[in-house]
């Protein structure tokens, strides 16, 4: 009898082994089926545009991008390709441990701004302003030597801070205008920063901000923070809480995200609004300071699909965000010299021959041209969603076909009412296929047409009265 009873023991926790193996299992094809049954039951676009209603200013905020530490000067060979993007922000990290920018001896700092001005003067020259991420430690005064460590005396730090600003800021310096300073780049991932402990972020931001306080005769600034690896409630609770009882200033909040779903995004935000109000901080800028659709090598990062995600994100952010910094401008190098290698860049790198231009990088030239003051567009579907704009005389309406698994065709009905009667010259111009044109005459309000859209397609309308 105990000889049976175990064995009916021994087969119960065999099944329960079994059952707790093929629960992820399980989970993972029900999560994979709702993707199935969601994208195969989705529902198709029909869009409708009014354009007598007026939603407000479309501010581009995907005229800031980012480069990332690939290179110490990756701009050299792509001023022309970058200033063509029309870029308003160009933010660098790295700025302290690239660029030999900070000696101390005999306890004395010194600074040497003449190899990180050779960075900052390219970005200037296309156009933007520079947006530095304050990054990392100068080892000179670093714990252990160690950049991603806090300082011996945090005294230092804010003298960094303040002179870094004090030149770039000051009007008898650099004097540029309206430039952010970012304090550090992700630190919960780049030395396991935290709220509170040893490694207390809070400190970071506020001996920066002392810092920034002490610099004189500056033209308008901008400081803030934390660049977290993606928005998190503890970060968002503690570091405004901080900012309150210490009286500190701060201009933006800023995170960064990677996902394919665009939805994620939307939801990011309505997520750190309301932590922000519940925080006092509704009034602060938002500044997404890196973003993409993964944050790995992939070979999403060199097609078409990256380009259509990139506008389908842009969808969700507009007039919800103050800055979205597409990551990043250039591939750094491949190791195995590969021209096409799944990294994140709007241009490949001009080790491996002529620089090429991918279509994440066209996909922003189109969003360029959508200026003006939003209108009024409903009918957005599962995959195609899009928006308009009126600036003028002229709408313009961008819509995108997003599609993972890059199979979805549509032909989307497009209704324009309000319009005010007469001839209009027509184009569509996309991404993948040839721009089309004609003129159309209005006698009746509203004009129909029918947009053909392969998966990851784009593109724009634009209808311009003659």
């Amino acid at each position: 009898m105990k000889i049976l009873a175990r064995k009916k023991e021994l087969f119960s926790l065999i099944i329960i082994i079994l059952l707790l193996i093929a629960l992820p299992l399980l989970l993972n094809l029900i999560s994979r089926v709702q993707i199935y049954l969601t994208e195969a039951l989705g529902q198709e676009a029909k869009i409708i545009i009014d354009v007598s209603i007026d939603q407000g200013l479309v501010t581009p905020i995907w005229q800031g991008l980012a480069q990332g530490g690939e290179e110490k000067n990756p701009f050299d060979q792509i001023i022309k390709e970058t200033t063509a993007l029309n870029p308003k922000y160009i933010r660098i990290d790295h700025l302290y441990d690239y660029y030999d920018v900070v000696k101390k001896e005999n306890g004395q700092l010194s600074f040497d701004w003449t190899k990180l001005d050779l960075v900052v003067n390219q970005i200037i020259q296309t156009g933007a302003k520079p947006y530095f991420s304050l990054s990392y430690m100068p080892a000179a005064i670093a714990q252990d030597n160690n950049i991603i460590n806090p300082p011996v005396n945090w005294s230092d730090w804010s003298v960094i801070i303040q002179n870094t600003i004090q030149y770039y800021s000051g009007r008898s310096e650099k004097n540029l205008k309206d430039v952010a300073y970012e304090v550090w780049n992700e630190p919960d991932l780049f030395g396991n920063w935290r709220i509170g402990g040893e490694k207390d972020y809070r400190l970071l931001y506020k001996y920066a901000v002392i810092g920034a306080s002490q610099t004189k005769n500056t033209n308008p600034f901008k400081i803030g923070g934390p660049s977290t690896t993606a928005p998190y409630r503890g970060w968002v609770t503690g570091f405004l809480n901080y900012i309150k009882d210490n009286h500190l200033r701060i201009d933006f909040y800023s995170w960064h995200r990677y996902s394919l779903s665009p939805i994620d995004f939307l939801a990011d935000i309505d997520q750190v609004d309301t932590w922000l109000h519940e925080n006092a901080g509704y009034s602060l800028e938002k500044h997404i300071t890196e973003w993409g659709s993964v944050s790995e090598n992939s070979s999403y990062h060199d097609t078409n699909l990256d380009a259509a995600h990139l506008v389908a994100v842009i969808r969700q952010l507009i007039q919800r965000v103050d800055w979205a910094f597409t990551f990043e401008i250039k591939d750094g190098p491949s190791p195995t010299g590969e021209k096409y290698w799944g990294r994140w860049g709007l241009l490949t790198h001009e080790s491996t021959g002529t620089i090429e231009k991918k279509p994440k990088y066209f996909a922003l030239q189109l969003l360029n041209k959508m200026t003006g003051n939003r209108v009024f567009l409903e009918g957005e579907g599962t995959w195609v969603t899009g928006f308009a704009t009126r600036d003028n005389q002229q709408i313009k309406i961008i819509l995108v076909n997003f599609d993972k698994q890059g199979q979805h065709f549509e032909k989307v009905p497009v209704v324009i009412n309000h319009l005010e009667n007469g001839t209009y010259a027509y184009q569509e111009s996309y991404l993948l296929g040839a721009s089309q044109k004609s003129t159309e005459t209005i006698t009746d309000g509203s004009l129909q047409k029918e947009i053909p859209l392969s998966a990851n397609n784009l593109v724009v309308i634009e209808l311009t009265k003659t």
